[in-house]
């Protein structure tokens, strides 16, 4: 089981995109920002980067069809 933590390394991100949450999602994740003192974007990346790491291993493969 990987633990899930949460750290401030993503200094550099600075590609701008739109992306859409439920409000449940939305709230969820600004609680969990809230809590831990850091903003919802690093909160994302964290969460995007922890599910990138832990996915197997055919689905990151990339798709050539």
């Amino acid at each position: 089981i990987t633990v899930f933590k949460i750290e401030k390394d993503f200094r550099g991100a600075n590609v701008s995109r739109t992306i859409r949450f439920t409000p449940e999602l939305f709230e969820q994740l600004n609680n969990i920002a809230s809590k831990n003192n850091i903003s919802l974007n690093l909160l994302v990346l964290k969460c995007c980067a922890y599910a990138i790491e832990n996915m197997e291993p055919e689905e990151q493969e990339e798709k050539t069809e």
